[in-house]
């Protein structure tokens, strides 16, 4: 355990069109070196994107949806006990379980085919949303690994 100081929390301002704090963390987890007008661009080109593609429903709560249904629950973390190495299921946090949710979306966008990464956004939220896609595959990926290692949940702390 560390013997510095705690860390604290750094307080995130609302995005300008928004005011919404889950979006800011959006933006500033697709920004690349320190490029937020360029990451604002490409997110709010993302949601134009999404403003047809389902009816009824507005953008924003099309990507909150997304970014639900991408949430984990369980997740394995490795723990060291008399030589052997277990990885021992454990209840993710809310704070995790929305970073990696917004993770997994901006990763397998950024791996997709379509040709500028609005599309590519777009896509990617569309298939969260329909509870398809890359980044639903990786929550059932986690929760599959933390299902198969149920037996050693003793093991937690």
């Amino acid at each position: 355990m560390s013997r510095r100081k705690r860390t604290f929390k750094r307080e995130v301002i609302p995005d300008p069109v928004y005011k919404d704090v889950v979006i800011a963390k959006f933006v500033n987890k697709m920004m690349y070196q320190g490029k937020k007008s360029v990451a604002q661009r490409m997110f709010y080109g993302a949601l134009d994107e999404l403003k047809g593609k389902v009816p009824g429903e507005e953008p924003i709560a099309v990507l909150k949806k997304a970014i639900e249904n991408c949430k984990p629950s369980l997740e394995v973390r490795s723990r060291r006990v008399g030589g052997a190495t277990y990885q021992v299921p454990v209840d993710v946090r809310p704070s995790r379980r929305l970073a990696l949710a917004m993770r997994w979306l901006i990763q397998y966008s950024r791996e997709r085919g379509e040709k500028d990464f609005s599309k590519r956004l777009a896509g990617e939220i569309m298939d969260a949303f329909n509870n398809r896609g890359n980044a639903i595959k990786k929550r059932e990926d986690v929760h599959r690994m933390a299902e198969a290692n149920k037996a050693f949940s003793h093991y937690n702390w």
